[in-house]
């Protein structure tokens, strides 16, 4: 399998597949019928998490990691005053994050590269973190969660979703390619997440699956 980190952070397939994504995700009309012919999924799940964050009151303070392109800035009310870190391990999608959040008009978003699994912020800093399309792209998810739960407050909420194998067999084929060429790491079952969360000290609020993708809501105890 190819070096994860390496092909979405320098190599020109990460480049393209992020782009490609970025694209697809932008747009709901396109993301829905692509969602379903790929994974099985019913995209509407995504859309309706990234409006959750309309819901936070100002002053929040929120991670987005991995940020991708931004999709999930789309989810903020114009006159919400949080705090927004959009953290990701490659430059590409960071360039097309802040083009998003110029476009949508949030000029006092963070973004900073790192590294999911060793970020440069504090213990208990964060009071929502949003991680869409991101843990099954990562080499160890399991440690990846535990970052992101150092960083959120008591109480504070992880929202995301990721593929999972396992929905059938089209779909583990897809995972498979996916992984040899780079772009997905190991991945896991939907046990293996809800592992990952409950390991890593997260009350689960809900794991909800569709196709081969699972959406989850979980609160650090």
């Amino acid at each position: 399998m190819a070096d994860v980190r390496n092909t979405w952070n320098e190599r020109i397939v990460g480049r393209l597949g992020g782009g490609a994504y970025d694209y697809v995700v932008e747009r709901e009309w396109l993301a829905r019928p692509g969602g379903l012919a790929l994974w099985g999924t019913d995209t509407t799940l995504l859309f309706d998490s990234i409006r959750l964050l309309g819901q936070l009151p100002d002053g929040s303070a929120v991670l987005d990691v991995p940020c991708g392109g931004g999709p999930a800035l789309r989810g903020l009310r114009k006159d919400q005053q949080v705090r927004y870190v959009a953290a990701d391990i490659s430059l590409d999608m960071l360039v097309r994050a802040r083009r998003r959040a110029s476009a949508l008009g949030r000029d006092g978003v963070e973004f900073v590269e790192a590294d999911i699994e060793r970020m440069p912020f504090g213990d208990n800093v964060f009071d929502l973190c949003v991680s869409f399309n991101g843990l099954h792209c990562l080499p160890d998810p399991a440690a990846a969660v535990r970052e992101i739960v150092r960083c959120l407050r008591t109480d504070g909420r992880l929202i995301g979703d990721a593929v999972v194998r396992g929905a059938g067999w089209r779909q583990d084929l897809i995972i498979g390619g996916f992984r040899r060429a780079g772009l997905f790491g190991p991945g896991g079952s939907m046990d293996d997440l809800h592992h990952w969360l409950t390991e890593a000290g997260l009350r689960i609020d809900f794991l909800r699956r569709s196709g081969a993708l699972v959406h989850f809501g979980a609160v650090r105890d």
